[in-house]
């Protein structure tokens, strides 16, 4: 029997506890797979590790939020396309499994960005596989709305950086100041 474009798309999800052990598995490695055999992206995990359990600890989801959450009636799931490489996914993926676990009818999962099959190829942003991007769909699995690849304020901070050619470094400086000012989601 042929499998759906839904069935296909879900078959790289992992659930919550999984993506933080996928963490210390590639922390704990002798030899970290690509592209953690990378200095420069071990380090990124490392960091975004640290991120995301401040974010779990200190995080505060606001109240309005909270009501809106709590108004979900049907069935929902939550795909977040990621990898535990990207910063932006450290400092919004711990608000997005927070608000889900508001209400149980909210089904959280990760999808591997860089794992076939490319589910990021149906999300793409500006013709990039920028993440993360939260897939909300319905109980039949029809896309309801689309999220990401980080919260408006700092996609234009994010935009206008590149368009005046600042550099990586500064670019990630920059972000990470503003993901630093906002506490509450």
């Amino acid at each position: 029997m042929e499998k759906t474009k839904e069935q296909t798309q879900t078959e790289n999800t992992v659930d919550w506890s999984t993506y933080l052990h996928t963490f210390d598995t590639i922390l704990n490695n002798e030899n970290p797979p690509v592209p953690y055999d990378n200095p420069a992206y071990f380090e990124y995990l490392k960091l975004n590790q640290s991120r995301q359990k401040r974010w779990l600890k200190t995080g505060l989801i606001q109240e309005e939020l909270k009501k809106v959450i709590a108004e979900i009636k049907t069935t929902q799931t939550w795909y977040v396309i990621t990898e535990p490489w990207c910063g932006d996914a450290a400092h919004s993926i711990p608000f997005l499994k927070m608000i889900a676990d508001l209400n149980p009818l909210i089904n959280f999962k990760i999808v591997w960005r860089d794992t076939p099959p490319f589910v990021i190829e149906d999300y793409l942003t500006n013709r990039g596989k920028s993440v993360p991007k939260l897939v909300i769909r319905d109980e039949n699995e029809n896309d309801k709305a689309v999220w990401g690849p980080r919260p408006a304020e700092c996609q234009n901070i994010y935009l206008n950086l590149k368009n005046q050619d600042a550099s990586f470094d500064e670019m990630k400086i920059t972000l990470q100041k503003w993901y630093n000012k906002k506490k509450e989601k």
